[in-house]
């Protein structure tokens, strides 16, 4: 018997070391592998494809004698057989730091295929896929890449970008805990596309075990992906180093401040030069998309939101967890069927997507398809896919003042609008929730949201707006 158990944060936060120490003691085998992502189930113990969770380290004896109570086979869960999973194919399956098991499972066959078909095609067969950034903004991975390869510079950069520091997003230190190579060979393609030779993963210093995964992969890979050589940075945790130019000039060992666009850092980027930035979860979709085709990948989603999502549900929610699905699937399917409601069993009121920036959508809303351009049209963010549950006992207007408070403490302070903009919106959101010149306070906070997200440098101000705005437009009795 040999009994599999994540090494995954999560998992070791709930007791997983100790659960794989006590089937040790037992004389059993223990193989520690990544999440499969039923983050309320864990510590999740895999005995030949079934499973038991949550399981603490006294349950491991019932286990054992077969008195323990099963989920059945984990791929038949619900949770998991309702996914289509591309980027976390592996998820549960293999040893994050097993070579042995990444060759096994289509590891390094896209950096192959990228080999054998040249530079340029491989940037067509991104562009063919449809991969949009997945950090954020969604713009279009195989144009950027495209641009970069024109550029002019002996030297190019691959910076990803791995400062996750949205609410309810959990997938980049997934993949970079789970399935570490998955990221390296995506970067070392883009490398390869482009003509860097340098790559950089800058993350963020609260995610202590993906940085120790990540530097033992990056050894163990390193005769692999050569010329390309992948260095690891750690962030300082400022939250707008998420943003692609406060990260440049935090590598560069500079304040991590917002820089003005021109020049974009496709062009002038890192120390300079042409550099591309894309986020984990756009680079890790790159293996899949070389080894299987972009009109495969592109085949999933809908209009032109391609390829999947790993969607992120957390918050007051029964089933937290990460699920990938092509897009197209609405928010109700979400936070109803796939997280089963609140946790608190209250009804839902909202939910915020797109982390501490993103819109909150009520229920009324949640007919809304999981894709970039219906969102944009509800005045709403898809951003990283984290996905907060909030039930019926929020306070609308407490969360809209914590959004100016975010980005007020969180602030680079480069720009008059956001530096100044979130601390006025305290401040008069203070006045709002004391009752004091109420509708007059409100028509301000509208105008300073006006100003925020049409004039500040980035989107840590441009998009405070959404969540203050969308409150007061769906929950007006909270503040009045």
């Amino acid at each position: 018997m040999t009994v599999r158990i994540s090494d995954d944060a999560v998992a070791i936060a709930c007791g997983a070391d100790e659960v794989a120490a006590a089937f040790i003691a037992a004389g059993v085998a223990v193989e520690r592998v990544s999440s499969w992502g039923m983050q309320w189930l864990e510590p999740l113990v895999d005995i030949d494809g079934v499973g038991y969770g949550p399981v603490s380290a006294d349950q491991v004896a019932d286990i054992l004698n077969g008195t323990a109570p099963s989920l059945g086979r984990i791929a038949d869960h619900p949770f998991i057989a309702n996914q289509t999973r591309l980027t976390f194919s592996r998820a549960g399956k293999t040893r994050p730091l097993s070579l042995d098991d990444y060759y096994a499972s289509e590891g390094w066959l896209g950096l192959a295929k990228a080999r054998e078909m040249g530079a340029q095609a491989t940037i067509n067969t991104v562009m063919a896929s449809g991969l949009r950034g997945r950090g954020g903004a969604g713009f279009p991975a195989g144009i950027k890449w495209q641009t970069v390869a024109r550029a002019d510079g002996e030297q190019k950069y691959i910076v990803c970008n791995a400062d996750e520091g949205d609410s309810a997003t959990f997938a980049d230190r997934m993949v970079m805990e789970g399935d570490p190579f998955m990221l390296i060979e995506g970067m070392a393609i883009a490398g390869f596309a482009v003509g860097a030779n340098k790559g950089y993963v800058y993350i963020r210093s609260e995610y202590p075990h993906a940085i120790a995964k990540m530097e033992a992969a990056i050894k163990l890979a390193a005769h692999l992906i050569a010329p390309f050589v992948v260095e690891v940075r750690v962030g300082a945790g400022a939250y707008v180093c998420g943003e692609e130019t406060s990260l440049l000039n935090s590598l560069e060992g500079k304040r991590g401040e917002v820089r003005a666009k021109p020049p974009l850092p496709a062009l002038e980027g890192l120390f300079g030069k042409p550099t591309i930035v894309n986020n984990v979860l756009t680079l890790a979709a790159v293996p899949w998309i070389l080894t299987h085709g972009g009109d495969a990948y592109a085949a999933f989603g809908a209009g032109r939101s391609k390829g999947t999502m790993p969607i992120q549900i957390a918050g007051n929610v029964k089933h937290g967890g990460l699920f990938e699905v092509a897009f197209g699937i609405t928010l109700g399917e979400l936070v109803n069927d796939i997280g089963g409601g609140t946790a608190s069993g209250r009804p839902a009121r909202c939910v915020q997507v797109g982390g501490p920036l993103g819109a909150y959508i009520p229920p009324a809303q949640f007919h809304l398809p999981l894709d970039y351009e219906a969102f944009a049209a509800a005045d709403a963010l898809v951003g990283h896919a984290g996905i907060t549950v909030f039930d019926d006992t929020v306070d609308m207007a407490q969360m809209a003042r914590f959004a100016l408070e975010f980005c007020a403490v969180e602030s680079c302070g480069k720009c008059t609008p956001c530096r100044l903009g979130s601390t006025r919106g305290v401040e008069t959101m203070d006045q709002i929730i004391a009752g004091k010149n109420v509708e007059a306070n409100l028509a301000l906070i509208a105008d300073l949201s006006e100003t925020m997200k049409f004039g500040s440098l980035c989107a840590l101000g441009g998009f405070t707006p959404y969540p203050v705005m969308s409150a007061i437009k769906h929950f007006p009795e909270d503040f009045r």
